[in-house]
């Protein structure tokens, strides 16, 4: 295998990270693989504790993609042993448990969705119940044997709960040692994860060094602030743009963002190389350009890593037609209505929306229209008489056909 000189692995591996854990470290191991033609080992875990995800997870396995574009091995663990615990990182509470069926059926989706970003036939995929659940008690006590309840205190979300009298529960002390133990079954080179897993990351890194290995290397990244720009990215905050949105969904949302977030999404969201974060930095800084050019620019970038530049064109026209000049598209989808039925029906059986209570949640907040004239009761019905346009919030369209 032939790759890329240190320096240049370096950028683009460097790209938009939070820390490098020890980037001398890393560098030596790029020298090795450089010399002897042999890819790292790259682990990304991630716990299928829902199957939805967002262009938020997408900052973490971009980065894994960038190891697979440099030559390395992707490995992508599904934790669907870990999902039992529940991963207590940035949690005030004991998170919920799944069960390993659970954990299985959100992980087939998991990586489905993850096709977007991910090359699929280069990627290596583990589940860690295949050793984690091997393990019997002996091996849980000598797992546990090697981590103090004071070194389990320094994580911040512990300490802040233990100071609160928050109760913490034993199994959680079992899950950055379950995550640690996948390192050292798949002997990582390097592990990637956002910010709020740096602690996991680095028993990770402990336990090998006790197992005799060479320690993997540590990469973080920053969670992504969702579309409100406050909290992070969560389908659970109503903030979140899906890895498999429609580009005009995507060009919307990524509109909405406040000025503050551009330069951050054109770094995490739209992975801009370096020029393109600086170019919008000055325009940005320059009184005379509106915001709202930079982030029209951002928009039809992050459309366009998910699609094509053509895509991202194409949605832009939309959202003026649509969105800024108040008309109606061209092309939508279409629903063939037989029968009288609830409008919170129709829009829910095309797709439209994901759930009736989120139909019914739209029509009470006035965002539901048919043929122009506001919806207000949910138990509204629709009877076939030739086309008929609904829309939902500001860029959905159906049209409803005999």
């Amino acid at each position: 295998m032939k790759f890329l000189p240190i320096d240049e692995q370096l950028a683009l591996i460097g790209r938009g990270v939070e820390e490098i854990i020890p980037e001398a470290e890393l560098s030596k191991k790029l020298e090795t693989s450089l010399e002897t033609g042999i890819p790292l080992n790259i682990k990304l875990g991630c716990d299928p504790s829902r199957a939805d995800l967002h262009i938020g997870h997408g900052v973490v396995l971009r980065k894994l993609r960038h190891f697979q574009d440099l030559g390395h091995q992707a490995i992508l663990v599904i934790g669907d042993f870990t999902a039992m615990i529940g991963d207590p990182s940035g949690r005030n509470k004991t998170r919920p448990q799944l069960t390993l069926d659970e954990a299985k059926l959100n992980a087939e989706s998991y990586v489905d969705q993850s096709k977007a970003i991910l090359d699929i036939d280069k990627l290596k995929i583990v589940y860690n119940s295949d050793w984690l659940n091997k393990m019997n008690f002996n091996d849980v006590v000598k797992l546990a044997s090697s981590m103090t309840v004071a070194r389990m205190l320094e994580r911040d979300d512990f300490t802040k709960r233990f100071q609160s009298e928050i109760p913490i529960s034993l199994h959680e002390f079992l899950y950055p040692l379950a995550q640690g133990q996948d390192s050292v079954e798949l002997k990582a080179d390097v592990e990637l994860g956002g910010t709020d897993q740096k602690f996991n990351l680095l028993v990770g890194r402990d336990l090998q060094k006790s197992n005799k290995q060479k320690p993997q290397c540590i990469i973080t990244l920053p969670l992504l602030e969702g579309t409100d720009g406050v909290e992070k990215m969560s389908k659970s905050y109503g903030n979140h743009i899906g890895l498999y949105d429609s580009p005009e969904d995507m060009y919307g949302k990524t509109l909405s963002i406040p000025d503050n977030m551009i330069v951050k999404w054109f770094t995490l969201a739209a992975d801009a190389d370096e020029s393109v974060v600086k170019s919008a930095e000055t325009r940005l800084a320059d009184s005379s350009v509106n915001p709202m050019e930079v982030k029209r620019e951002l928009a039809r970038a992050v459309v366009k890593l998910y699609y094509d530049s053509e895509t991202a064109a194409t949605a832009e026209h939309h959202f003026n037609t649509v969105v800024v000049g108040k008309g109606i598209p061209d092309e939508m989808p279409e629903f063939s209505l037989t029968e009288e039925d609830l409008i919170v029906n129709v829009i829910f059986d095309a797709g439209l929306l994901q759930s009736k209570g989120e139909v019914r949640r739209m029509i009470k907040q006035g965002a539901v229209k048919l043929d122009g004239e506001s919806v207000s009761d949910i138990q509204a019905k629709i009877s076939p008489k030739g086309d008929q346009i609904l829309k939902v919030g500001k860029r959905r369209f159906l049209k409803v056909i005999e």
